[in-house]
């Protein structure tokens, strides 16, 4: 009997694991280039868009349950500390209040480490104690009214503090401030440094960086008797599910958890947050429906952020610009906690170079932990090495493109393995064209004007192959119209859309007919969370796979209404024709014949394949104006060339890869959470002192696909697209302003002041 069951490998935001997977009913002929397409591949109407324009769309923060209360929370004042005692007392007496929550009212919660409302302070703002009223405005007022007295020890909210040798403990578990390095190598790198004729090292510097949605975290937990249902802002409601049920030791069955639209995400809502935890407690507490959503002072610390780094990088080359060593030794700063996302995995990706050595050492310090953020790891590796790779192209006085093309990678060099597909040097030779880089470069910059212009470019690669386990369920209607049902989540990606366009494709339906519906753990098969790029990667195969077992039972139901064999039908636009004759009919008239009878396709994700390695590319180049008298960096242009695979969704493609590269041109210009000191505190937490970009800070962006499929990832030829483009935008933005000056950058953002400073020295 073949195996049901096997293991397969997926990369999840940089990170390998292991997933048992079913294999599917079928293995579909894959979607290559030269397949007849319809639907697929078109610029199809974001499905929910009218919602989201007229305000129909239900938020989290939009849900209203009857008898519904609302919570406030205490936050620690100091970054490192103890409460000494706390009392609610006079806060209950207020009207209106209805409870309070402690440390004592809830199951051990652990996030990132620090227990919730552990009353050992590990970082200003942390979470205490939580207040719920019959209004928000009421539970505000009565944090005032809870006297508490805290005693406030040494802290270090720096890597240079954490580091020192006298520094404090600052993890909970009681762990030294530093971790212990992490080492990955291959080759020889002394040999290669003693074989390079020139060498080249910098030291850059990243910031901690804030994810700023604009819908904070945030739930609504409502109990019926032992069961709960929570509606939550979440990018997995599979793992919000696991999360509850084990820390309230519930069965799943007794969890349901809801996400219809979400207002931002990033990498930072993968899983139950603060606000889930605190709403789910006090909802038992209290017996009543309960509201917490965080406010942007509690969201600037709670969804974490992405770490601080410091990247010393060293690279050895030929005179021709071949590689022949790189080392990186980089300090990470994590905060109280999170993952290792470090930088180092793109050193040993991007190029072709035989010897490479990193070494990575995390740094726990009294700040808000870490999460993952976009491209974890890879955005802040990408700005060092990108960086030392133009460094490098002007101590050879070779192109930074031209550097970059002698040095191109045909396989995974780590683990010896091909890629499934790679088009970089189709995105090199299409950015270049459409930027005019040649023309660019050649223009020489004028060092002696204010306004100075300069180009740059940066490369980039993520591994954006998704996998299993991933399921999906298509039921056709006695109408004729079709349900795509899958527990994946839509970000504002446009999953709904993409996922009705597979369906449709394979069952040959009009797009206006099929629908998706997502974000129910009750009601729809599991999906696993949408991040690290993987939402159409892994379930786009599934809902293939059951479009297809839907169309087999549709086509034999209909071969008997239309007198000859399944085989002989073939269907488009919402017609089902006979290849043999001119009969016709449409898919609404033969499940209206059918009655009552359901059509149902089951599908589900199949293994990623053996020794590949699946990962998506891209270039992107910036022209820049710098005014070196006020030390204002304009960014003019952008142009960004990708390889992610086929297409599903032009338009919707495209607006992703405008969304990352002007979050990028965030993270080079002005986003850096600052923190005091002295006491520990941000001194920018709300969206007035943190800046994002706005419309005014947009410049011109032509972005744009390579797009051929790559079907060795998987039957629809797709990969991971939303992580790619915010990679490469600091470094490409970091080089024109280089250019512009004439020196190094070695930080971001690009603040003027940091401008100024470069100025100086040009």
């Amino acid at each position: 009997m073949a195996k049901r069951f096997v293991t397969t490998t997926v990369e999840i935001e940089g990170r390998e694991e292991t997933k048992v997977v079913e294999l599917p009913s079928r293995d579909p002929t894959p979607w290559g280039n030269d397949a007849e397409l319809s639907v697929v591949g078109q610029r199809v109407a974001r499905m929910d868009a009218l919602e989201k324009v007229t305000g129909d769309a239900r938020y989290t923060a939009d849900i209203k349950v009857a008898g519904m209360l609302h919570v406030a929370l205490l936050r620690a004042p100091v970054a490192c500390g103890r409460v000494t005692s706390l009392d609610a007392s006079l806060a209950l007496a207020l009207p209106g209040v209805r409870g309070v929550l402690t440390v004592d009212d809830i199951p051990d919660i652990k996030l990132d480490g620090v227990k919730l409302f552990d009353q050992s302070i590990h970082y200003v703002n942390q979470p205490l104690a939580a207040i719920c009223a019959d209004t928000i405005e009421l539970a505000e007022r009565a944090l005032d009214a809870i006297m508490m007295t805290v005693e406030a020890e040494p802290h270090v909210v720096t890597a240079e503090q954490a580091l020192a040798a006298d520094a404090p403990r600052v993890k909970p578990s009681g762990n030294t401030p530093r971790s212990s390095p992490r080492i990955m190598s291959r080759g020889d790198v002394d040999a290669g440094f003693r074989d390079a004729d020139v060498t080249i090292t910098r030291e850059y510097r990243t910031p901690t960086a804030l994810h700023t949605a604009l819908e904070p975290h945030g739930a609504v937990a409502e109990w019926s008797g032992r069961r709960l249902t929570i509606w939550e802002s979440t990018q997995g409601i599979f793992n919000t599910r696991r999360d509850i049920a084990k820390a309230f030791e519930l069965p799943l069955s007794s969890v349901r958890v809801i996400k219809n639209y979400m207002g931002g995400g990033f990498g930072a809502k993968n899983g139950a947050s603060h606000a889930t935890y605190i709403a789910a407690a006090l909802a038992k507490k209290l017996g009543r429906p309960v509201r917490c959503i965080l406010d942007r002072e509690g969201e600037q610390t709670d969804a974490g952020n992405r770490s601080a780094t410091r990247q010393r990088v060293t690279i050895g080359a030929k005179r021709d610009g071949t590689l022949t060593a790189i080392t990186l030794d980089a300090t990470i700063s994590l905060g109280i906690g999170g993952w290792l996302a470090g930088p180092a995995r793109i050193y040993h990706e991007l190029y072709r170079c035989a010897n490479v050595r990193s070494s990575e050492t995390f740094v726990y310090m009294n700040t808000g932990a870490m999460a993952s953020f976009r491209a974890p790891g890879s955005v802040e590796g990408a700005f060092g090495l990108e960086c030392a790779m133009d460094a490098l192209a002007r101590e050879l006085d070779l192109d930074p493109l031209e550097l970059r093309r002698r040095n191109y990678a045909r396989h995974d060099q780590d683990r010896n393995r091909p890629y499934s597909d790679k088009h970089l040097d189709e995105c090199y030779r299409l950015g270049a064209e459409r930027f005019g880089w040649t023309r660019a470069r050649d223009a020489v910059p004028d060092y002696g004007s204010r306004i100075r212009r300069g180009v740059g470019m940066a490369s980039l690669t993520w591994g954006a192959g998704g996998g299993p386990p991933a399921y999906a369920t298509v039921r056709i209607n006695r109408d004729g119209t079709i349900e795509v049902l899958t527990g994946a989540q839509d970000l504002g990606t446009g999953a709904r859309t993409v996922l009705a366009q597979i369906a449709a494709e394979v069952l040959g339906a009009k797009i206006d007919n099929v629908r998706t519906v997502l974000g129910d753990t009750e009601r729809l098969p599991f999906a696993s969370n949408s991040w690290g790029s993987i939402t159409t990667a892994s379930v786009g195969p599934a809902v293939r796979v059951a479009a297809e077992e839907a169309r087999d039972s549709l086509f034999e139901a209909a071969a008997g209404l239309m007198h000859t064999e399944p085989d002989d039908l073939e269907s488009r636009d919402g017609e089902i024709h006979a290849k043999s004759s001119d009969a016709c009919m449409l898919i609404g008239e033969v499940c209206e014949k059918l009655g009552d009878v359901m059509i149902i396709g089951q599908g589900s994700r199949g293994p990623n394949p053996d020794m590949t390695a699946i990962s998506a590319f891209g270039a992107q180049f910036a022209e820049v104006e710098v005014d070196t008298e006020t030390g204002r960096v304009r960014v003019l242009r952008i142009v960004s060339a990708h390889d992610s695979g086929r297409v599903i969704n032009p338009t919707l493609a495209e607006s992703q890869l405008e969304g990352g590269i002007i979050q990028g041109l965030g993270y080079a210009l002005f986003e850096e959470r600052v923190l005091d000191e002295q006491q520990g505190t941000p001194l920018n937490p709300t969206m007035h002192d943190y800046k994002i970009p706005t419309i005014g800070d947009i410049p011109s962006i032509d972005a744009f696909f390579v797009d051929a499929a790559d079907t060795v990832a998987n039957h629809t030829g797709a990969k991971g697209l939303a992580e790619p483009p915010i990679i490469g935008t600091a470094p490409a933005v970091a080089n024109a302003v280089a250019n512009a000056l004439g020196v190094d950058v070695a930080e971001i953002p690009l603040t003027p002041w940091r401008v100024l400073a470069l100025g100086a020295r040009s």
